[in-house]
C-alpha cells in the first residue's frame, strides 16, 4: 500500500521531522500537526486514512484529541494509534477505555511502526470493502424487489429464496468464498422478468403457449441485462440455469445433471420451494410441510438428489420454516 495520507499530531519537532521523513519514504502522503486543535484544523481540510497522536501535547492533548475526531460520524472509522513516551499503566489504560486501536511506546522501532501503519490500514481498506458489499447487495435487493413490485404474487421472494439457498450451502461440501455466487445468483435469479409483460406476470391464471413461450425468455433477458458488470458475471449462471432441470426437461437449454452449474441447482431447490408455499390464483398454496415433501419426491427427476438430501437437513433443524416465518409473504 502507498499513497495513504497519515497525520502526525507531535508537538516535538525532532522526532516529527523523523517521522515524516520515514513515512514519505514509504510513499506515504504526510500532514502534520503540533497538537489537538492543529490536528483538527488539518483535517477540515483533508481526511487522513490514519491518525498517529502523541498524549502529552499544549493546547490540546492526545485523549482530548482522539474524542474530538470520534465526535464526528465521518471521521469514526478512521484508525487512530498514541505514541508517546508515558509507560505508565494508568495511561496505556487510558488509551484502551478510549477504544484508541494501537498504544505504541516511545522509543519504536521503524519496523514496528510501518508494520502496525500497514496492519491498521490493510485492516482498514477491509472494513471499506465490505461496507461497500454491503451495500451494493442492498442495492441489488431494492433492484430485484423492483420486480416484485410488478407481481403482486412475489412480496418477499428475493429475500426468500437467498435465505434459503444459504440454508441449504451450509450441508454441501462449499467453498466459502462462492457464497457470494449464490447470494448475488439468488437475489438476481429472476431479474429477466424486468423484459417481461406486465400482462404476463399479473394474469389471473394460467398463461397460454405464446405466454409461457415469453415468460421462459427470463432467463436468458437477465444474462443480457448484467453481461457487461464485471462484479456481477459469478451470478450468471444462476439467472441462466435456475429452471433447468436434473432429468433435462427445463430451460432454456435442457441441461441435465452435473451440465447444470452447482450453483444453479440450489436456487432451483429454494425457487421451487418459495413458488409452492407463496399464494397464485391459478392453484392453491402449499403447507411448507407439503412443498417440502413435494422436494423430496421430485429428487432424482425435477432436483439434484445431493442438494434435496442438503435441503432436508436444513428443514430437519427447522432452519428453513424460520426463513418461511420470518420474511412476508
Amino acid at each position: 500500500m502507498a499513497g495513504e495520507t497519515i497525520l502526525i499530531v507531535e508537538d516535538n519537532q525532532v522526532l516529527l521531522d523523523g517521522l515524516k521523513n520515514l513515512l514519505e519514504q514509504e510513499a506515504y502522503k504526510v500532514v502534520i500537526a503540533g497538537h489537538g486543535f492543529e490536528g483538527l484544523e488539518r483535517m477540515h481540510l483533508i481526511a487522513p486514512d490514519l491518525i498517529l497522536s502523541d498524549i502529552i501535547m499544549p493546547e490540546m492533548d492526545g485523549y482530548a484529541f482522539f474524542e474530538a475526531v470520534r465526535s464526528k460520524p465521518e471521521w469514526i472509522s478512521i484508525p487512530f494509534i498514541f505514541l508517546t513516551a508515558r509507560r505508565e499503566k494508568e495511561y496505556i489504560l487510558a488509551g484502551k477505555k478510549l477504544g484508541v486501536e494501537d498504544y505504541l511506546l516511545k522509543p519504536v522501532s521503524p519496523d514496528e511502526l510501518l508494520t502496525t501503519i500497514r496492519s491498521r490500514l490493510g485492516r482498514l481498506q477491509q472494513l471499506h470493502f465490505a461496507q461497500l458489499e454491503q451495500s451494493y447487495e442492498a442495492s441489488l435487493i431494492m433492484l430485484a424487489n423492483a420486480i416484485e413490485v410488478r407481481d403482486p404474487y412475489t412480496r418477499g421472494h428475493v429475500e426468500r429464496v437467498m435465505n434459503y439457498a444459504l440454508s441449504v450451502t451450509e450441508y454441501l461440501v462449499w467453498n466459502p468464498a462462492e457464497i457470494k455466487v449464490i447470494r448475488f445468483g439468488s437475489i438476481l435469479h429472476d431479474i429477466g422478468k424486468i423484459n417481461i409483460s406486465e400482462t404476463i406476470l399479473k394474469k389471473d391464471g394460467p398463461l397460454n403457449n405464446d405466454e409461457w413461450r415469453e415468460m421462459k425468455k427470463h432467463p436468458v433477458y437477465g444474462v443480457e441485462l448484467i453481461s457487461g458488470i464485471h462484479y456481477l458475471a459469478p451470478a450468471i449462471p444462476v439467472i441462466q440455469n435456475h429452471h433447468e432441470r436434473w432429468d433435462g426437461s427445463g430451460y432454456p437449454a435442457g441441461l441435465c445433471e452435473e451440465e447444470i452449474p452447482l450453483s444453479a441447482r440450489i436456487v432451483a431447490v429454494a425457487d421451487s420451494f418459495d413458488a409452492m408455499t407463496t399464494e397464485r390464483p391459478y392453484r392453491p398454496v402449499m403447507l411448507p410441510s407439503e412443498a417440502c415433501e413435494e422436494i423430496l419426491q421430485c429428487s432424482g427427476s425435477q432436483y439434484d438428489p445431493n442438494i434435496v438430501k442438503a435441503f432436508k437437513k436444513a428443514w430437519d433443524t427447522s432452519q428453513i420454516q424460520s426463513i418461511f416465518n420470518t420474511f412476508p409473504q
